[in-house]
């Protein structure tokens, strides 16, 4: 293990933890707006650099580098289509929940259907923490720092014992972030460790064409745009980890789950200081998330060039890239990235359950508590969520087809049909709750049966559409039968400054131009012809930005003059 990988490793951890500390060790975190949502303070740069990193984690470095190597730049999508669903969430869905008051998103199933519908969803997350992301997360970044610090090689341990040890120290350390800092805490510490993570992920692609190019950049760029084309082709085919047509099926409805419904995202939002600067973070996480295929995904398509077919174990492909073509200082420096990408999804997801369980199951059968007893039930149930995650995580190792396809398909339980029925509460006032629950068991009981009995020659993402559509027809069917007696009505409560940002739609217009403009570059039409960049390919992504931005400026005129 090198010294200067350690030096520059530690350096990096420490100083974020002093500064985090530094400047959140005067927060309240005796209230419960101090504990989970950071006393409402958050600004539009920390929300963006915090739902940036607790989205940015382990898994997507290590599995969708291992697709790309392995296929083409398909699985994009899952990167570049979250743009437009932020952006609905920003100037649609942020507003609703802002003038509720809203602290977690099962308070809103409560009052739009009833507390039966609210514990389900509650408990459907909490068991989508425990059960999935949060292992997979520890998971990931195990493998991924175990291969970059060698620690099978420097402690003689088996690989497996190896990832044993990393997934204990980071999930220890995660916890105490979530657990003893707060919202604050956790939202501060993604910022510095985004902009560390962005700017040492950069340099992967930059040493790889570098080393692609036997020390000449120039040489290695025009060898990775020439080479294999087809290599960069985003326009997936049915045989590819992510169909272009799932683009607009399932995965446009689990982007929307994600970034529009996930507690453990949206509570960023919740905690923003107004509506203005929830909009202006969601919106620049929109833009920022287009740009992570360079990465991320890229990273994947170099390995192809440099090792060909010659890695058995695609999961390995992203951190042997690093660790073979980065430096050594600076491969600290991204060690100490990624260790931070880590922290954050696994800190922010057990933030999130410890908030839903404290708020949404503790809270109602305990109405009279205390807030500093609340939160103190808060970090035992934490803690123990943290345990359970690190015993869960080392045996994903066991997974057929990749991490990041089991991380995907088992998600696929909880997030769609959750998606569902916040869009039917919101759309149909009538719907009643009866409706809700049977629209929940219904997706989440023939979804299983799809996966693991049936198992239909459909990808799991057109499933998921399938039954979205059927879901929603069940609900609404059954709200024309026995409508609620009482229509929904919307409680306003607005704890924070709800004016919208003037200039939302220009933005959105910009983040949709560049999800567009993404997808023409990396196509057919783009760098995956034949014949390679040409004039038409450049006068077509000009068309579409300009089309694009000049549509949302037209709309924030018009929304300006009516005052809106």
């Amino acid at each position: 293990m090198n010294i200067q990988v350690i030096g520059s490793f530690l350096f990096v951890t420490i100083l974020i933890a002093i500064i985090t500390y530094l400047k959140t060790k005067n927060d309240n975190l005796e209230t419960s707006s101090g504990y989970f949502l950071g006393g409402r303070s958050l600004t539009g740069g920390i929300i963006a650099g915090s739902l940036l990193l607790t989205n940015l984690n382990a898994s997507s470095f290590v599995g969708m580098s291992s697709q790309a190597y392995s296929a083409n730049m398909s699985v994009m999508g899952w990167e570049v289509t979250s743009g437009i669903t932020i952006v609905l969430t920003a100037v649609f869905l942020l507003p609703l929940y802002l003038k509720m008051g809203l602290t977690t998103l099962p308070t809103f199933i409560e009052k739009r259907y009833d507390k039966g519908t609210k514990y389900f969803v509650t408990w459907l997350f909490m068991l989508c923490y425990i059960l999935n992301l949060a292992p997979t997360a520890l998971y990931t970044g195990a493998l991924a720092l175990s291969t970059i610090f060698d620690i099978p090689g420097t402690f003689h341990v088996s690989a497996t014992a190896g990832i044993w040890i990393m997934v204990w120290l980071i999930g220890i350390i995660g916890a105490v972030y979530a657990i003893f800092g707060g919202l604050k805490a956790v939202a501060l510490s993604d910022t510095l460790n985004g902009i560390l993570l962005v700017a040492a992920g950069i340099l992967i692609p930059v040493f790889a064409i570098v080393a692609l190019g036997g020390g000449n950049f120039g040489e290695g760029f025009h060898t990775f745009l020439t080479a294999h084309p087809e290599k960069l082709n985003a326009i997936g085919s049915s045989s590819d980890p992510l169909p272009f047509s799932a683009v607009f099926s399932g995965l446009l409805l689990v982007n929307m789950y994600y970034w529009g419904t996930n507690q453990s995202i949206i509570q960023r939002g919740f905690g923003a200081k107004s509506l203005k600067e929830g909009q202006k973070g969601f919106i620049l996480a929109a833009a920022l998330k287009i740009l992570t295929p360079i990465i991320i995904i890229i990273p994947g398509i170099l390995a192809f060039f440099l090792y060909g077919n010659e890695v058995e174990m695609a999961d390995m492909i992203y951190p042997l890239l690093v660790r073979e073509v980065l430096p050594k200082p600076l491969l600290g420096l991204l060690a100490a990235a990624m260790f931070g990408a880590i922290l954050s999804t696994f800190n922010s997801l057990l933030n999130s359950s410890s908030t839903l369980f404290a708020l949404d199951v503790y809270k109602p059968m305990h109405p009279d508590i205390e807030e500093k007893d609340l939160i103190r039930v808060s970090k035992i149930f934490g803690s123990i969520v943290a345990v359970l995650c690190m015993f869960i995580a080392p045996w994903i190792m066991n997974a057929s087809g990749g991490v990041f396809a089991y991380f995907q398909t088992i998600n696929g339980f909880f997030n769609v049909p959750i998606f569902t029925i916040v869009l039917i509460g919101f759309i149909k006032k009538d719907v009643p709750a009866i409706a809700a629950k049977i629209g929940l068991a219904f997706f989440v009981v023939v979804y299983g049966v799809l996966q693991f009995v049936v198992k239909p020659d459909l990808f799991y993402l057109h499933q998921s559409g399938i039954l979205f559509v059927i879901t929603c027809i069940i609900m609404l069917v059954i709200g024309k039968i026995a409508p609620q007696k009482i229509p929904f009505a919307m409680e306003k409560v607005e704890n924070v400054d709800i004016t919208p940002w003037k200039y939302r739609f220009t933005a959105s217009g910009a983040v949709i131009a560049l999800m567009v403009d993404t997808y023409v570059i990396f196509s057919p039409l783009g760098l995956a012809q034949a014949g390679g960049w040409n004039a038409v390919s450049t006068m077509l992504i000009a068309v579409i930005a300009a089309v694009c931005i000049a549509a949302g400026f037209m709309l924030d005129k018009r929304y300006s003059q009516e005052g809106v």
